[in-house]
């Protein structure tokens, strides 16, 4: 039942053979929110998509979700966890990012991760690259600046980022974004760098709600994997009801845009058309993270996301993988 990441042995149809339209390389904190889980097992099980790697980056070192100091490593470990439940083959395809943050906005750091970025940006596929990070900027900031060529061959999508202006009140008593904290300097870079950008800011990412109940009756139900993601939003929940002594009936999962604005494109002219967007300034950061003003370059700024889409494709993705499975320990 093992299978290896970039096939889809349970679907059975006849263009199985051609490659999707798309490349990605994953880079994300797989120590913290577990909504990251979300995002990896749907972009795996989506065909839309070729995933070309997966970096395992670090958080900040008081994160509350860890109390490890390797955090990059336990993203890893982490990665691998959900691999063993999926019964998945990751193929070499796995690699450990920075530890630490970026020093300052003109220093790159060295990982693994980054010379993934720049080897898999500077290969000869014709197909379009997208970066797509759920979580701090370090490793693909750092690829920018190591190797500044690559930045007309790639798309960073990036959840993070404050709101826009005209758009929603930040979120009161958090003046930084989470993802954003993670690597200030690298944020810094990024948004001054020569690379496409696509940001879905904060208050976008939270739209991607799903409810208690769907979780218990679409999600949990749907083979190890699915009761494997239940499990690991719930204790979230369990641990915010203790923590605050309120019970919540809905959970983020912000990094499932990730999913939904590359793997989830249109057929005819290749968009993310289902979800909004536009053209605007990106905003230019202070040292802490603080926006200063919003007269930076022109990047793709996502407003709303096709939270349908994305939810129900999660579900039916999950559940034709369930039924695979099934079928294969029957007929063992």
């Amino acid at each position: 039942m093992t299978w290896t990441i970039g096939t889809h042995p349970w679907i059975e149809d006849d263009l199985s053979p051609v490659p999707p339209s798309v490349r990605v390389v994953i880079d994300n904190d797989f120590a913290g929110d577990p909504d990251d889980f979300v995002q990896l097992a749907h972009h795996l099980l989506n065909p839309g998509a070729e995933i070309r790697g997966i970096v395992a980056s670090h958080l900040r070192p008081d994160d509350p979700f860890t109390k490890v100091k390797e955090t990059a490593l336990q993203a890893r470990r982490e990665v691998e966890r959900l691999a063993s439940v999926m019964d998945l083959d990751l193929a070499g395809r796995l690699v450990t990012g920075s530890e630490v943050s970026m020093p300052d906005r003109s220093t790159p750091v060295s990982s693994d991760g980054v010379d993934l970025i720049i080897r898999e940006a500077r290969s000869d596929d014709p197909r379009p690259l997208y970066v797509v990070c759920g979580g701090g900027l370090t490793d693909i900031a750092s690829a920018l600046l190591s190797a500044p060529d690559i930045a007309s061959r790639l798309t960073v999508v990036w959840i993070g980022g404050p709101e826009y202006p005209d758009t929603t009140e930040p979120v009161p008593g958090n003046p930084v974004e989470y993802n954003l904290g993670i690597d200030i300097p690298a944020a810094q870079a990024l948004f001054e760098s020569e690379a496409e950008i696509w940001q879905v800011p904060r208050d976008v990412y939270r739209q991607c709600l799903i409810s208690d109940a769907e979780l218990r009756t679409r999600i949990r139900p749907l083979g190890d994997v699915g009761r494997f993601l239940y499990d690991e939003l719930r204790r979230v929940e369990q641990w915010v009801a203790g923590a605050f002594g309120v019970r919540h009936a809905t959970y983020v999962i912000g990094d499932s845009p990730l999913v939904s604005l590359t793997s989830l494109q249109t057929i005819f002219e290749s968009t993310p058309a289902s979800s909004r967007s536009a053209l605007r300034s990106a905003v230019r950061l202070g040292e802490d993270g603080h926006p200063l003003a919003f007269d930076g370059k022109e990047i793709r700024v996502f407003s709303a996301i096709d939270v349908r889409l994305m939810i129900e494709d999660l579900v039916a993705c999950l559940t034709e993988f369930a039924d695979w499975r099934s079928s294969e320990v029957s007929s063992a």
